[in-house]
């Protein structure tokens, strides 16, 4: 997988979402959402935000000072709140100028320039990854308002990589430590095999379908709910704690 194919699948994930907002009624932005308190223009208004953190990170103006300081969670339930209030129609234009300026920077950018975000630093090529992962997660969030199944695509594997190389940062995140190498062996959409293999030997192997290991790595749907499974130390660890955004 290349760092081109990472923005390329960035944008098919934006031409979906946009689809689902194209023609939107006020009855359809206005419909609740999954993410609690939030409808689709909330949901909408909150990738727009972060799209436009993401430019500001890649720019060198982040502030210092910005939601990802704090509970993330709580900061950005704040800063949605703090600019709710526009039209679907003007909420919708935002979101597409920005996801046009990222695409725009993202490649023309150092993939593995280092910029900051949430509590650290990341390559840019992370950073379009995770860009990838919650437009992905927010686009099922709005589909599932709308009564639009969410779509199961090869772009998953950008998807599922993310959530195998950050299972450390989600096991710090959580006070632990991984036992040993971890191993994802999963089917993708179109019938392939994807398998995440690290270089040491794997004490941990988890099994099953990319499109349910990205659902519970977006904590969309419980472990226990899917066909996952896994053998070794930490495989119910794992299944817990994998996540693809801070």
């Amino acid at each position: 997988m290349t760092y081109s194919e990472v923005v390329d699948a960035l944008e098919q994930q934006h031409a979906e979402l946009a689809g689902l907002l194209d023609g939107l009624t006020p009855d359809g932005w206005n419909r609740s959402t999954r993410c609690e308190g939030w409808d689709v223009s909330d949901v909408v208004l909150h990738l727009s935000q972060t799209d436009g953190f993401a430019i500001a990170s890649i720019q060198g103006t982040l502030p210092p000072n910005s939601v990802f300081q704090g509970d993330v969670d709580e900061g950005a339930d704040a800063m949605v709140a703090l600019d709710r209030g526009a039209s679907g129609d003007e909420v919708r234009a935002r979101w597409a100028a920005n996801t046009a300026e990222l695409r725009a920077l993202l490649r023309e950018s150092d993939p593995h320039a280092r910029v900051p975000w949430v509590r650290g630093m990341m390559s840019t090529y992370t950073l379009a990854s995770t860009r990838l992962a919650e437009c992905w997660i927010h686009t099922g969030d709005v589909g599932e308002a709308l009564g639009v199944a969410q779509l199961a695509t090869d772009r998953l594997q950008h998807i599922a990589r993310l959530a195998w190389r950050t299972l450390p940062y989600a096991f710090a995140r959580d006070g632990r430590e991984l036992r040993g190498p971890v191993a994802f062996e999963l089917g993708s959409p179109s019938g392939e095999r994807w398998d995440f293999i690290p270089d040491a030997v794997p004490a941990t192997v988890i099994r099953g379908d990319a499109f349910e290991l990205c659902q519970v790595a977006a904590r969309r749907v419980q472990p226990q709910a899917t066909g996952l499974r896994g053998e070794g130390p930490d495989s119910d660890a794992v299944l817990q704690l994998v996540r693809t955004y801070a």
